[in-house]
């Protein structure tokens, strides 16, 4: 896809015009994401960012004829960096809510995705709901802890509707899965695509119970008035959705769990 973009994209400079200058003459699109997240955002054996946010801000990079340089950084630090112009975009698996749109501004979403959590196999999260259900009620309890990741939007859920458990805020994904797997949490409130992975890595000690207790957009993060740029973002959306871009991402990188979310009757997120 990245490869068929390039081509589509040099033929379009060189008819309009575009070579009055070199590549290197042209402002580079800085994009901050926080490569810790597979398969979305990582780096691979080489020790080069890798994973489906990188593949979309190449190809973004394409359809505004600008090269990219990705910047990571911790997720807590996008956006301070965006704000300080130390980068131009994020694009990292960042949720659009009411709050963080108090400082920033964000493009049209490009994924539909809900909480969900992975349960230890004695929590006690399922009981009465069936098998890979849960009752959200069995969530806030009195001796309940659950872990979330710092920063997140899980964090913000938790602290608003937990009031009886215990929320134990932790600044990695693998810390807070070792925390269920260990039994020292009962739960990891995540989003319903890393609680299915993480399920599939141990699948003797957690349950995946993946109906949502909150639905949630991603979208690409910019700086306040920033018009023309969020206005080509979007525009650049519709057309990589439009050409099949994101489904091609999500055969890419995530068929088993298309696969196994169609199973049981959740929808698939792009």
């Amino acid at each position: 896809m990245i490869r068929i973009l390039t081509i589509l994209f040099l033929g379009i400079m060189l008819l309009s015009g575009c070579g009055k200058g070199t590549t290197s003459a042209i402002k580079p699109l800085v994009v901050g994401m926080d490569l810790s997240y597979p398969p979305f955002e990582t780096i691979n054996s080489q020790g080069a960012p890798t994973g489906i946010s990188v593949d979309l801000a190449n190809a973004l990079g394409e359809y505004l004829h600008r090269p990219v340089r990705i910047e990571n950084i911790p997720f807590t630090g996008l956006i301070p960096s965006l704000l300080t112009g130390k980068i131009d975009l994020i694009i990292s698996s960042m949720t659009d809510t009411p709050e963080r749109e108090k400082t920033i501004a964000f493009s049209d979403p490009y994924l539909s995705i809900g909480l969900a959590v992975l349960a230890g196999k004695k929590s006690g999260l399922t009981d009465g709901a069936g098998a890979g259900a849960m009752r959200p009620e069995n969530l806030d309890q009195p001796g309940r802890t659950l872990a979330v990741r710092q920063g997140t939007t899980a964090q913000a859920w938790a602290l608003e509707h937990l009031k009886q458990a215990k929320v134990l805020v932790l600044d990695k994904e693998s810390s807070a899965v070792m925390e269920v797997t260990q039994g020292k949490a009962d739960g990891f409130l995540y989003d319903q695509m890393s609680v299915w992975k993480n399920h599939q890595e141990h699948p003797s000690d957690t349950i995946a119970l993946l109906q949502p207790v909150q639905k949630e957009s991603w979208a690409i993060g910019l700086r306040p008035g920033e018009v023309a740029l969020r206005d080509q973002v979007n525009a650049f959306l519709k057309f990589f959705r439009a050409s099949g871009g994101f489904e091609h991402l999500g055969d890419l990188y995530l068929k088993d769990q298309k696969e196994a979310f169609a199973k049981v009757g959740i929808p698939f997120y792009f």
